[in-house]
């Protein structure tokens, strides 16, 4: 992997890892482009822990009160909305492995981002409770945690689930955003610490030079914390609708692809 290929997957990591367009998807699709095979773990791991920086360099000021406050509302209830991903995650680690990244895999993930992200904009639109901290309840927590496990299924967005299952449970936009962003902090520590661990158990090295590491880093990082202000910004007035039409219309170019066109997915 060059430094050119490394910082264009780092801006790609960055930006979709907080638009609710999957980055896991979106990954796979440049992968694909650019014909990467090796090193795509320890790179993967690299770009996580930089986007886990670009979080805490804008929500510092939660992070800081759940740390001061371990007890708190806002903490425990980003833990138990943690519980169910840590739980199938321990579970069916190897199952979630045996997923193939196929054609069929991301164009359908890519499909099922697209349907929360317009359902939960119609439900929000139609129910719109607008709880806040004070209002939200471990059960809604619960929900939203539940939905975070449909991401663990190859390109669909963690962001979009997690954002789609706030809104599905009446929470105010604002703080359904920023529950999902700090939702993510836990959610992007844990499997890039079990995936770092495999890699020191299987000793295969690195997989990818370390200019190139540092610079998809940094471009992860950067647009990571761009991607998440923008979206804080945004997010009160947008529709969820329009990032659902375009990750419909990437999940049927993938199906196509897959079965028609057979360029990338063979």
């Amino acid at each position: 992997m060059g430094i050119i290929e490394a910082i264009v997957l780092g801006i790609i990591q960055g930006l979709t890892e907080f638009l609710p367009i999957s980055s896991s998807g979106h990954l796979v699709l440049f992968n694909k482009l650019f014909g990467i095979t090796e090193g795509t773990v320890t790179f993967s791991i690299a770009v996580h822990i930089a986007t886990l920086v670009a979080v805490v360099s804008v929500l510092w000021k939660d992070v800081l009160e759940m740390i001061k406050k371990p007890t708190g509302k806002l903490t425990l209830l980003v833990i138990v909305a943690t519980i169910p991903m840590g739980i199938v995650g321990f579970i069916f680690k190897d199952l979630l492995k045996s997923f193939l990244e196929t054609g069929v895999t991301v164009g359908f993930g890519f499909l099922i981002t697209g349907t929360v992200l317009w359902l939960a904009e119609y439900m929000s639109k139609k129910e719109n409770k607008n709880k806040r901290l004070e209002e939200t309840s471990f059960l809604d927590a619960l929900f939203v945690g539940c939905a975070q496990v449909i991401a663990m299924l190859p390109a669909v967005s963690r962001s979009g689930s997690t954002t789609g299952g706030a809104l599905f449970r009446g929470l105010n936009r604002e703080f359904a955003l920023k529950f999902s962003f700090l939702m993510s902090i836990p959610a992007i520590l844990g499997p890039a610490a079990i995936e770092a661990i495999d890699v020191i158990k299987d000793g295969s090295g690195l997989g990818v030079e370390f200019f190139p590491l540092i610079a998809g880093m940094l471009a992860a990082g950067i647009s990571g914390y761009l991607a998440i202000k923008f979206m804080l910004k945004i997010f009160t007035k947008a529709s969820l609708k329009v990032f659902s039409y375009y990750v419909y219309t990437l999940g049927v170019l993938v199906l196509i692809d897959q079965f028609i066109t057979k360029i990338f997915f063979k």
